[in-house]
């Protein structure tokens, strides 16, 4: 079962000639075709994947292998839609900066999948196109917003996939799904192209099998772009001794009202680390329930702004196919970004999410990396989000904090409850990408 390879052993394969490109690209259709009528991971198929397959170059980094992608992402030659139907058909003039990259590392692009419309959510049950369901349990759901490509790599449609975070989105549908999710520091990939949900916060990255392939894509798509004036160039990590880290395990992360299986999890995990060299020492945070607050009110400033492009005279159509969760959104970051409100509101929160920096920036002066949880808990029933206004915030309650403090971030498997997948969460300091995914890595490989 060629599909069910992970990124490093399909890229060997191609180049020890064991297989083609065709038959990769091939087993993953074959799949998508036996599984995503009950999953529904993608919102569309690349018709041309097969013949993409046989000009592919094998000796580039990702050369000829399928990669899914998610469908808020511009793709040339195919619809994006961002899981509305506000887009329904629109057909981007140009690919987004990390789909050309892809391209030029010679990816095949194997479909768009589906997620939570506009981002706006952690469930994928806002797309307007049906849910996506949990690969594990089809009763389940996925995480959102990046809930299809979770979905499609767990279920080995593609080899890899790409998502988006603004908050969460790539990491607690790893979580929910059992693969790995990485959310690279804020401006280390380009956004241009990603339609926008929250500007200073959205962040393209990849969904991967583990966190070595996460590394080998997360290498070819990042860098300083032109069109998007908030990356940032390359950067040398100082250099200390990996095999030895400082851990902290942040107890307000440990949630009272969190099940004493999953706790257990990440106890056990912390034992592990230690097990190889790592010292691993209980800190505290800021209390994640007041990024929350911040997240919700500067989320939804910034989306009022970003969703009032689409007026039905450009692109898509008219603003009446806005879903409720996208007018909610739009309607309460109005109010907050309105004149009397906006110090009041967003003001505030942008005093508060500074104290967020500076209390990650003094616990990264203690330790050189954090873990706890990505989630609450494991994936949660189908229509749980239905009538949840705030469902996505308290489910990505423990990844919000690094979000909005612009840090890096991985979310790995660490072990199940009721079979159903729990994520230890990686965070480290901007620009401590390689760490953090050196330390997922050698997690991963005990």
């Amino acid at each position: 079962m060629l599909n069910k390879l992970n990124l490093q052993e399909a890229r060997e394969g191609l180049r020890l000639k064991k297989f083609t490109s065709r038959e990769l690209v091939q087993a993953c259709l074959d799949q998508i075709t036996k599984l995503d009528d009950d999953i529904h991971a993608f919102l569309y198929i690349n018709s041309n994947a097969l013949e993409e397959a046989d000009k592919a170059n094998i000796n580039l980094p990702l050369g000829g292998l399928p990669i899914a992608v998610k469908d808020n992402f511009l793709t040339m030659g195919m619809p994006t839609t961002a899981a509305s139907k506000l887009l329904d058909g629109y057909m981007p003039m140009y690919d987004a900066t990390v789909v050309k990259k892809l391209k030029e590392a010679g990816a095949i692009i194997i479909g768009k999948t589906n997620m939570d419309a506009w981002a706006h959510g952690s469930s994928t049950e806002t797309s307007d196109f049906g849910p996506t369901k949990n690969p594990h349990d089809l009763t389940k759901l996925p995480g959102g917003s990046s809930g299809g490509s979770a979905a499609a790599v767990a279920s080995d449609m593609c080899i890899a996939a790409i998502g988006s975070e603004t908050a969460g989105s790539i990491r607690q549908p790893a979580s929910w799904c059992g693969v790995t999710g990485f959310k690279p520091t804020y401006g280390s990939v380009s956004r241009y192209g990603v339609i926008a949900m929250a500007s200073s916060t959205d962040s393209p990255g990849p969904i991967t099998k583990n966190a070595e392939d996460a590394k080998i894509i997360y290498d070819v798509i990042k860098g300083q772009d032109k069109y998007d004036a908030t990356t940032i160039g390359s950067w040398k990590l100082e250099a200390g001794n990996w095999k030895k880290l400082r851990i902290g395990l942040a107890k307000e992360y440990m949630l009272k009202e969190m099940r004493d299986d999953v706790k257990k999890l990440i106890l056990d995990a912390a034992e592990r680390l230690r097990g190889l060299g790592h010292e691993v020492i209980e800190i505290s945070l800021l209390d994640p329930k007041y990024s929350i607050g911040v997240y919700t009110i500067v989320q939804r400033a910034e989306v009022s702004s970003n969703l009032a492009r689409f007026d039905g005279i450009r692109y898509g159509k008219d603003r009446s196919n806005f879903g409720s969760e996208a007018k909610r959104r739009i309607m309460l970051g109005t109010y907050v970004l309105s004149s009397g409100y906006y110090d009041q509101y967003y003001n505030k929160a942008q005093k508060v999410r500074n104290l967020i920096i500076k209390d990650f920036e003094s616990a990264f002066s203690k330790v050189d990396l954090i873990i706890g949880p990505t989630s609450p808990g494991a994936a949660l029933p189908i229509g749980a989000s239905l009538d949840q206004p705030m469902f996505g915030e308290m489910e990505d309650s423990l990844a919000e904090p690094s979000s909005i403090a612009g840090l890096t971030g991985i979310s790995v498997p660490c072990g199940k409850i009721d079979n159903l997948p729990i994520g230890l969460q990686f965070i480290g300091p901007q620009k401590a990408d390689d760490l953090v995914l050196f330390a997922a890595q050698e997690f991963q490989n005990i």
